[in-house]
């Protein structure tokens, strides 16, 4: 076996990659603190082909040279918005046509692998603050609230993690 290389691999020019049919998930950060995490959650949002990033609160913004550190420059192919809060994030994407999903443990959680998005409907994805989760009114503010399955001592991921875990599970389900 051989390592591809970089010009092997077919990757999209900047300008082919806005062009592109994108993902129809839109990555909400609910006052992630982290713009290590903010960063690392461009450069999934670039890898999977999603619609765009709204940042929420006190999400960090581009450009910030930890946020470039760990996006790799996915901060200029990957559209992204600022809210001053969530929920008029999650109001806008309401009055546009789409779903609400939370990542969060709560009550009557759908298990992630137990999940299954439906071709057609436009997904807004939250993922909530590193010590806090995704916050109690946002929960109660969506359609649907998916769980990722755990099973060791400690029952939470990063944030990135997360991101990268739920997308690939959407992306996979939905190609």
């Amino acid at each position: 076996m051989r390592k591809l290389l970089n010009e092997e691999l077919g990757r999209l020019s900047k300008d082919e990659f806005r062009q592109h049919d994108k993902t129809p998930v839109i990555i909400v950060l609910d006052n992630v603190r982290s713009h290590l995490n903010v960063g690392s959650v461009f450069r999934t949002a670039d890898a999977f082909l999603m619609e765009a990033i709204y940042l929420c609160g006190i999400t960090g913004l581009p450009p910030h040279r930890d946020i470039h550190k760990t996006a790799l420059g996915a901060t200029e192919t990957v559209a992204w918005k600022h809210f001053p809060t969530t929920l008029e994030a999650i109001q806008h994407l309401k009055q546009n046509g789409y779903l609400i999903i939370s990542i969060e443990q709560a009550e009557n959680a759908t298990m992630l692998n137990n999940f299954q998005p439906a071709r057609g409907v436009k997904y807004a994805v939250v993922f909530g603050n590193e010590v806090e989760g995704v916050e109690q009114q946002i929960v109660s503010a969506s359609d649907v609230v998916i769980e990722i399955p755990q099973f060791g001592m400690k029952h939470s991921l990063n944030i990135a993690v997360s991101a990268g875990i739920v997308m690939w599970d959407m992306v996979s389900k939905l190609r």
